[in-house]
Parts: structure tokens; sequence; C-alpha cells
């Protein structure tokens, strides 16, 4: 039973339907599991979670759909990374980017000693990784004759968040054979152990089930309202409590499209910058604590006239979003498990939200308990991996922040401050200062950030290490140094192979890609 839709709810119902249902129709199939989703025709999704990862790829095949379907109905487009502008000084100049592929030899060699070998003049990602390439130049992540789901180089999405919730909606219902229920909660029943017996809804009265996703968003009905389960506070980590969110045309209806999320600091905050196909998404997060809801309204307002869009005076009314960051104590609790936003939010920084629901959707799938005795055992891994996870994704959203150069506002100045930094991120940095990140800092098979990923914000942040104990070896340093004319020469290759970002989304709608 997964009570609230949108992206949350039915992103999680088509992956355990998908895994564990019965398609519509299908004759002398073994039962599966019945998927019901209540879904509150009163109560509007937030709808502004336009980023997303890699892993949607595998997570949209998973649930049996298509990507020319998908790509179609939810506005989607191709990102490839993200862009941070002015996150280390208050320049124009100042940009770094994190592309969704790996270095060029980052398992061959010491790619770290190379770039210092160069003063660490040249930007980290740009010099070891083809992919900054792309963006700037707007190329596509495939050919016209690239397969659904395969790429040439790695690739996630942007979207409309809200088309996404109806696209999965109508997949679940008529390919995955998931039961919805149009009505309102009103009521929890308990059975005399403590767990969910049924949910009470306004027009269908009570209706039961075994296990109770809670997707209902910020009010959190099942894990935080009826269990009371409470939330793990990161306020004094990552200041960020509000957002506005507006939808912006572009100027012309060929306007290029951005591969990637644009993401530029401010004095109170950041502005993200997402390009769809006929509007871009655009919001400004920002701590209440270090500027007004006036003052951020205004800096958006700004940032959309500079930026292309209309003059600030004609940007319409933003949405506004209020969140207290952190995340809830434990996330599966008796028979009932949150999924989204009932299970926390921090900031949407690096697009972890959506990530979260997949591998939390995921993870149920996997590990459906077989009996209510088996989910004890079950929710015990899922609370533990999940802790986890949240405390990986503050660390790595803190070191953002912590890395900056700016003086320019208070806001910059508190992030910096040492009591600020979580003391696994303090311990990091203090090994880092003599090698680079590794899979000896990052250990779990299941990272949500490799280490990579803390590569490329340590050294486009600026981050430079000490001089080594030792030098590296000659061999490993020839190794980084074959990577780094890798990657020169498959960016030299790919920029006239690939077609412009644009180009390709109007090829898809037009004639689709093929399917494998």
């Amino acid at each position: 039973m997964i009570v609230g839709g949108g992206s949350a709810g039915w992103l999680t119902a088509a992956v355990i339907a998908a895994t564990h249902g019965v398609e519509p129709g299908a004759m002398g199939a073994a039962p599966g599991l019945r998927v019901t989703l209540v879904e509150s025709p009163d109560v509007p999704t937030i709808g502004v979670g336009e980023g997303t990862w890699p892993t949607m790829r595998d997570t949209l095949r998973r649930a049996r759909v298509n990507e020319t379907d998908f790509i179609r109905a939810c506005d989607a487009v191709f990102k490839q990374g993200s862009k941070f502008v002015r996150w280390t000084e208050d320049r124009d100049d100042d940009r770094y980017y994190h592309p969704f592929v790996l270095p060029q030899g980052y398992l061959d060699g010491d790619l770290v000693s190379a770039w210092m070998a160069r003063d660490g003049a040249a930007r980290f990602a740009e010099l070891t990784s083809f992919q900054p390439h792309l963006c700037e130049a707007g190329r596509a992540p495939k050919q016209f004759s690239t397969p659904e789901f395969a790429g040439v180089a790695n690739y996630a999405y942007h979207l409309d968040a809200a088309k996404l919730g109806l696209f999965l909606r109508r997949h679940c219902i008529d390919v995955l054979g998931v039961r919805h229920v149009s009505d309102h909660v009103v009521g929890v029943e308990s059975k005399e152990d403590g767990d969910i017996r049924a949910i009470v809804t306004r027009e269908h009265g009570e209706i039961e089930g075994d296990l109770f996703v809670d997707c209902t968003g910020l009010r959190s009905l099942l894990l935080g309202q009826h269990y009371g389960v409470g939330v793990t506070g990161c306020r004094d980590v990552l200041f960020n409590d509000r957002a506005l969110a507006v939808q912006v045309p572009y100027p012309a209806a060929d306007a290029p499209i951005a591969c990637q999320t644009i993401s530029t600091a401010q004095r109170s905050g950041w502005i993200w910058d997402i390009g769809l196909t006929a509007r871009r998404g655009v919001g400004h997060v920002y701590s209440s604590t270090h500027a007004s809801d006036e003052h951020a309204e205004a800096t958006l307002r700004s940032h959309v006239e500079r930026s292309g869009g209309p003059r600030a005076d004609d940007v319409p009314a933003p949405m506004k979003i209020r969140f207290d960051p952190g995340y809830r104590r434990s996330f599966w609790h008796r028979n009932c498990v949150a999924v989204g936003l009932s299970s926390g939010f921090v900031e949407p920084l690096e697009a972890s939200s959506l990530v979260l629901v997949e591998l939390a959707a995921t993870a149920i799938a996997d590990d459906m308990p077989a009996t209510r005795d088996a989910m004890g055992i079950v929710s015990k891994r899922f609370n533990d991996a999940f802790t986890y996870r949240w405390g990986r994704v503050v660390d790595f959203l803190k070191l953002h922040y912590v890395l900056t150069r700016r003086t320019d506002s208070a806001y910059w100045r508190d992030h910096v401050r040492p009591e600020t930094v979580p003391a696994r991120l303090r311990e990091q940095l203090q090994l880092w200062r003599h090698r680079a990140p590794s899979r000896y800092d990052l250990f779990r098979v299941d990272e949500i950030f490799p280490s990579a990923s803390y590569q490329y914000i340590l050294y486009g942040m600026g981050f430079r290490p000490d001089a080594r104990i030792a030098p590296p070896h000659a061999r490993e340093v020839e190794r980084a140094e074959d990577g780094i004319r890798e990657a020169s020469e498959l960016a030299r290759r790919m920029l006239p192979a690939l077609p412009g970002h644009r180009e390709m989304i109007e090829h898809i709608h037009a004639r689709g890609m093929p399917r494998i």
C-alpha cells in the first residue's frame, strides 16, 4: 500500500510492481504482490525536482519504460553533470564541472599528481574528462543511431517532475497492474501489536495492507505523524531552508538547451538553472537566517533577467517552498517505510532527492520481506543503509561550501566555521591533504557518491593537496598522462560526431530511438 503519488509514489509503485507484480491480463501466472497506490486529489505535489542521476536510466528500464515515450511525455532532455559558478570566488570566470563520467584513466594512474605537475592551473575536470567539453559545446551524449538507454557518454535527465508523476501513473495502471485509488486519507487504523492495519479514506473507507509506504511528502502522515518518528536535523551544517522556483520561457524556440545543471552561487544561497525542451526551471535556494524572502526573490528575478530571461519585473510570482533540512531517525518502523520527502530533505544540490527515492524503491523491491517475521530483519538493514546514505549526502553537499574562498557575506563565512563541518568530513579533509580521495575512504559497495565525485568537487573548488611525503611512482604519473591525452583525444573526436542537444531531442520527438 503506497500512500501518496507524485514522483516518489509512482516511481516506488513502478519499481515494486515491475519486480513482483503481474501484468494486466496475464493468465496462469503466480499472483505476485498486489500493489495499491492511494493518492489524494486535494493535495498538490511540489513538482520542482527536475534533475536526476544516471541511475534513473536503470530504474526506468527496470520498470519497463520505453525511453522515447518517457522523453516525449515528460519534457525530458539529457543531463551530463553539473556546472558550478562563483562557488569558490565571486567572479564570472570562477567555474568547475562535476561530470557523470569517471576521469579518464582514473583507476590506472595518479591523475592528481599529473594535474598538480601543471601547477593546478588547468581545471581538473576539463583536463581529465571529455564530458565538460561536450557540455560547453552543447552536444548530446548520444547519436541518432544510439539505442534507448545507451550512450556515447554517461547521462541522466532533466525533466518536468509533475509530468513524470502523470506518465508513471499511466504506466503503472496500464502496464504494471497497479491499483489506483484517488481519495483523501482521513485516518490510520492500527492492529493490537502496533502495526498499521489500514488507512481510512473519505470515499472508500478502510483500505487494508501488509506493508505501507509513506510517500505523503513533507507532511509524512504515516511515519512522522502516526508513528511520531522524529527527524535528525542538519541545519547546523547546511543552512538553506527556503526555495523559490519559477518557470522561464526561452527567448526563441530554437534556443540551445543546456545539458548540465547550472548552479550559480549567490550571497545567501545559490540558484539552479535547468533547461527543458520548451522552458527553463530556475530556483533560488537560500537561508532565511542570512536573507529575507524579499531579498531572495529580488536576487532570483535579477538572475533570470541577466541569464536571458524576461525582465525582472515580468518574471512570474515564484512558488515558495519551506523546508527544515534533515532526515528521519529511522525510515522503516514496524510495517511502514518512508520514501521521498517523507523520509527527509536537505536541499536540491546535486539532485540527491530523486536518487534516494530510486535507491529506496529498489531496496524495498529487492529485499521484500516474504513474511511479517522477516520484516524486522529487513527493516533493520534498510535503516542502517539509509542512515549511512543520508549522512554521506550531508557530507558531500557540505564539501561544496566548506572549501569556498568567498568572504563577501556572513553566509559563506559561516559555512567554513569548523564547528559547522561534520566530524567525518573533517577527518577526510585531513587525510586528503596528503592523498586523493579513494575507495579506502568510501568503502561500502553501495556508496552514494564515488571517490571520483569527491575529487571533482575538491579540485574544482581549488583544494590543493600538500606535498607528498614520498613522490609518486613514475609509472603512475605516466599512466595518468596517458589518461589525460586520451580525454583530450576523445573530446576532439566526439565534438564533431555528436549532434547538438536540441537537435537530438527534436529527432527523438520526431523519429524516436532504436530499441534494443
